[in-house]
């Protein structure tokens, strides 16, 4: 690994940003999409999850929509994330979830499975949705045993995020290639150097951990399953947990009491993974400078990485399937659309949209710039299959693995928990 005082502005890509604003609720329907109206329009319950100004940008894109479609009116339902699948999961049960809604790879096959979504393959044969001109093969994510359950909305894929001054004072410069001995020789660095941790905690991420073993030949999830062993899980939080007690990774006590900010932007370390479209919370919270990094290697070459992507999904009972088919095909690659939403939901999935949209600041700039390195450098490779109950799954690795950092677990012990727990949720 190199060193150098500067930081190479085509491998480290500036991620300057203000943070997102506080998540917003909106009033929301009691029931279904209705029949009608007396002039003839039908009513479509459309919904979602994020901030206040990914609903502001929504909204914008529904009265568009409504413009150009006089006949099909939107009725918009938005909060965040752990309320919007509590909330669906009421809603699905009772046969009454919304006519469209926002998707994610993790909730896929669970919903299949009960019945929930439409395989929109139907209303694409009809002409009522064109599956054409999705980028970089991100259609696939939405795909199901065949079925076409989900429409990607945007695309992202993991990313290291650095603080840049604090890599730059310890003199480490990242590089396409480089390893995870490398990485964490460059940690050790900038603890010896700068007095603080080199990673928040990188081991109770799963998305993380799934790179590391597709860098490995293997995988996080099978399609019905766990693509790995107990015996590499405990080898994977006993390494995470060995450079807690070394100080390499931040004190976990710590990382809780700066919440909901981050320990990268609260100065407890220096490097933080997550996905690429989400470094535009850190500039707003910190008073550094921040961009984005590779993702180590195991061979120096294969990162594991893929685009995982937002989807739209339509339910399956909807009073108005060709019109929720005609909202979805508009949401995705009406070009109006891409230049209102820009990357909110990640790089826009479809060609439309995508050349519709022209970043001008330096966060979104450097979110473009890091995605189209990755695919050049053919690091992109085909999602992994998320098997029904990967959502419960996600949330206990999360869980466990923050039980390991704090020392309240033994790797061994933490494995054999998150084991029992993804074998109760495959089979729910």
């Amino acid at each position: 690994m190199g060193t150098s005082r500067h930081v190479e502005r085509r491998t480290i890509l500036k991620a300057v940003g203000a943070a997102a604003a506080t998540l917003g609720l909106a009033t929301t329907t009691g029931c279904g999409g209705d029949g009608g109206s007396g002039d003839g329009a039908v009513t479509l319950r459309y919904a979602w999850w994020g901030g206040e100004p990914r609903a502001i940008a929504i909204k914008k894109t529904i009265a568009l929509f409504e413009k150009k479609h006089p006949k099909i009116r939107i009725k918009p339902e938005f909060t965040d994330y752990e309320a919007f699948w509590e909330k669906f999961q009421t809603q699905a049960s009772g046969g009454n979830p919304p006519d469209v809604f926002q998707n994610a790879v993790g909730f896929l096959r669970k919903y299949d499975k009960r019945g929930v979504l439409m395989d929109l393959k139907g209303q694409a044969d009809a002409g009522n949705l064109s599956l054409e001109n999705f980028r970089n093969g991100v259609l696939a994510n939405g795909q199901v045993d065949g079925k076409q359950i989900g429409i990607p909305v945007g695309a992202n894929t993991m990313a290291l995020v650095i603080d840049l001054k604090a890599f730059q004072k310890a003199g480490v410069t990242p590089e396409f290639g480089w390893t995870w001995d490398e990485y964490f020789t460059a940690l050790q660095t900038i603890q010896d150097k700068l007095r603080i941790a080199g990673d928040t905690g990188y081991f109770s991420i799963m998305y993380l951990y799934d790179l590391y073993l597709r860098q490995n030949g293997k995988a996080f999830f099978t399609d019905s399953g766990l693509g790995f062993t107990e015996d590499d899980l405990t080898q994977w939080w006993e390494d995470g947990y060995k450079r807690v007690k070394s100080g390499l990774v931040a004190d976990p006590k710590k990382v809780e009491q700066v919440k909901p900010k981050s320990a990268l932007s609260a100065g407890l370390a220096a490097s933080e993974f997550t996905w690429d479209n989400f470094s535009i919370r850190y500039e707003g919270e910190g008073e550094s400078d921040y961009g984005l990094a590779p993702i180590p290697t195991g061979d120096g070459k294969d990162t594991g990485q893929y685009l995982g992507s937002l989807m739209l999904s339509a339910f399956s009972g909807t009073k108005h399937p060709e019109e929720a088919a005609r909202f979805i095909d508009f949401m995705v690659h009406d070009p109006e659309v891409g230049a209102i939403m820009g990357y909110d939901r990640g790089i826009l999935a479809t060609t439309e949209q995508y050349d519709a949209f022209t970043p001008t600041d330096d966060n979104n700039k450097g979110v473009k710039a890091y995605e189209e390195e990755v695919a050049a450098a053919g690091a992109l490779g085909k999602i992994t299959p998320h098997p029904s109950g990967a959502d419960v799954v996600e949330a206990a690795f999360l869980r466990i693995g923050g039980e390991v950092a704090q020392g309240k677990s033994k790797p061994a012990d933490a494995a054999k928990a998150l084991f029992s727990e993804a074998k109760a949720a495959f089979a729910g």
